[in-house]
């Protein structure tokens, strides 16, 4: 587990792969503890396939906006690159990957990159979260798993707020 702080905003953001065995797995974004985006592979939420996104008033800690890039299809990836550019610096944005995001993610991994969260070496149902500011890649906080195997034994997921603060002395936090 990650975290940076963004006080007084708590936000917690975990991915999940696919995986050819059923099992169930569970992707969320809390805000303060309060589920604000889910997901399930089999489970009891729909399945949001790809890369999702979402932006963050951390001062009133509300979903400003989700949107979701099916990026197992050509063509969103490009729609994903042009939407993050799009962005404001000082923007915080959740990225969440459920079930498969890596397929045709390639228009979009340079602009990823360019965030802190370099995607790029994620493979076919391999999973992936993070929390960026837009414009300080520096303060980026990225949990990845590379394979369906691995995203199966563990799934990524990061952590960002003001209880940071009580995790600081156990996790490398950075201040935001």
């Amino acid at each position: 587990m990650l975290c940076i702080i963004l006080a007084p905003c708590w936000v917690e953001a975990q991915a999940y792969g696919a995986n050819t065995y059923d099992k169930k797995r569970y992707g969320y974004v809390e805000l303060n503890g309060v589920a604000v985006w889910q997901s399930s592979w089999h489970g009891e939420h729909p399945n949001q396939r790809g890369a999702n996104m979402f932006t963050i008033d951390t001062s009133t800690c509300t979903l400003r906006r989700g949107r979701r890039f099916d990026t197992f299809d050509n063509g969103p990836a490009a729609r994903l690159r042009d939407y993050i550019q799009g962005l404001s610096n000082g923007t915080v944005l959740v990225g969440v990957s459920a079930d498969e995001a890596s397929r045709y993610l390639e228009a979009a991994e340079a602009t990823l990159s360019s965030l802190g969260a370099d995607v790029s070496d994620v493979e076919y149902r391999g999973a992936w979260a993070f929390v960026a500011e837009i414009g300080d890649p520096s303060k980026t906080v990225l949990d990845k798993e590379l394979t369906e195997e691995a995203a199966n034994a563990r799934q990524p997921i990061v952590t960002a707020g003001a209880q940071c603060d009580l995790l600081e002395k156990q996790f490398s936090c950075d201040h935001v």
